[in-house]
């Protein structure tokens, strides 16, 4: 779990956002983006085989 000292004399906001910025690092965010909603086993199985397509089309893309 990220936390994150309160300096002296820094105001709420800016602490706020280093704390923002902390859980985005840690991968926080995502996780749960990714539980907000049940996804089928097929819906995930088409996702991911989808991203490793586009993957493949971008190294190849790369290489060429």
């Amino acid at each position: 779990m990220p936390s994150v000292k309160v300096r002296d004399g820094e105001p709420f906001e800016r602490a706020f956002r280093r704390f923002i910025k902390a859980c985005e690092k840690s991968g926080l965010m995502s996780d749960i983006k990714k539980h907000q909603h049940f996804e089928k086993p097929s819906e995930k199985r088409k996702r991911k085989l989808n991203a490793a397509k586009r993957k493949m089309r971008k190294i190849q893309f790369e290489t060429a």
